[in-house]
């Protein structure tokens, strides 16, 4: 048996060196013949492509990945930030805003879309939050984009026995203060505006910057409110573009005297000036001066 093997491998050796002589090859030249020759096959057979498609998906996918994992670090841009925060303080502040209750359908969302379209706004998103206290009356709070979150308290525009058109002024005056950007500017630090848009992955986010906003949050909308400057801004922007109307005018007027009846009479309202200051100088910047004799 060892006879045979010895054979076979002696004629073996000698077929190969015999092939290489009458080929006039080289050792080298023959591992690269057969090197070139298996790769021939490879392309033939498509498995070369394959791999190499197979490879660019794997570079995609792992590409993929790491965007994934990056954007999972992403800050709200200043767009979707606001809506964020009104939604948050709204939750944190439920048991002394009292929104979550059985609310009756008074067509205000209607009403405000008609009034909007009539002063000439449009495709302005909005929502009408009722709320069951007298602590807040009324207010604008912007959501995402170029939403407004509009507070109304119930008991106050039951109390006062208001329109949906007096609704629809007192809420026209909150529009006009969030357009000129008066709460906005009393929530917001330099701080808040670098932060906002960014991404801090690999990096410590400092959430006390977040609890800052919602600290001014709850300073704005329930202790100091708004300044004299600023509700004089307010009601002469209002005043002047309700000159063309003398109805609106005169309705816009109406109101401000009814509030302020009532902030003089009942003691559930008595902080209002302290948010609004104030229904009775507002009603003396609108009234038209005497001229003197």
């Amino acid at each position: 048996m060892k006879k045979i093997i010895c054979i076979l491998m002696v004629l073996l050796i000698s077929s190969g060196a015999a092939f290489s002589e009458v080929k006039g090859l080289t050792e080298k030249e023959g591992e690269l013949l057969d090197f070139q020759s298996i790769k021939s096959v490879l392309k033939n057979d498509g498995l070369d492509g394959n791999a190499k498609k197979k490879q660019g998906k794997y570079t995609k996918a792992k590409k993929t990945r790491v965007v994934k994992k990056k954007k999972m670090f992403d800050i709200p841009s200043m767009n979707s930030y606001w809506g964020f925060i009104t939604e948050m303080w709204l939750v944190k502040n439920a048991p002394l805003v009292k929104w979550d209750f059985q609310k009756p359908e008074y067509g205000l969302e209607q009403s405000l879309e008609i009034f909007f379209e009539r002063m000439g706004i449009y495709e302005q998103s909005f929502k009408i939050l009722l709320v069951n206290t007298p602590n807040l009356s009324h207010y604008a709070l912007p959501g995402n984009g170029n939403e407004i979150i509009f507070i109304l308290s119930q008991p106050f525009i039951r109390t006062l026995d208001l329109s949906k058109l007096e609704i629809s002024i007192l809420l026209y005056e909150d529009y006009t203060r969030h357009i000129l950007g008066v709460f906005k500017s009393k929530v917001q630090s330099n701080k808040l505006r670098k932060v906002l848009g960014g991404n801090f992955e690999g990096k410590k986010l400092d959430f006390s910057i977040f609890k800052e906003t919602l600290v001014k949050y709850d300073r704005a909308i329930l202790e100091k409110g708004f300044s004299f400057n600023d509700q004089f801004a307010v009601t002469k922007r209002v005043g002047d573009i309700f000159k063309s109307d003398m109805k609106l005018w005169n309705s816009y007027l109406n109101l401000l005297k009814k509030i302020d009846e009532l902030i003089k009479t009942n003691l559930l309202y008595a902080k209002y000036n302290d948010i609004y200051p104030s229904p009775e100088l507002q009603i003396g910047w609108l009234a038209p001066k005497r001229k003197r004799p």
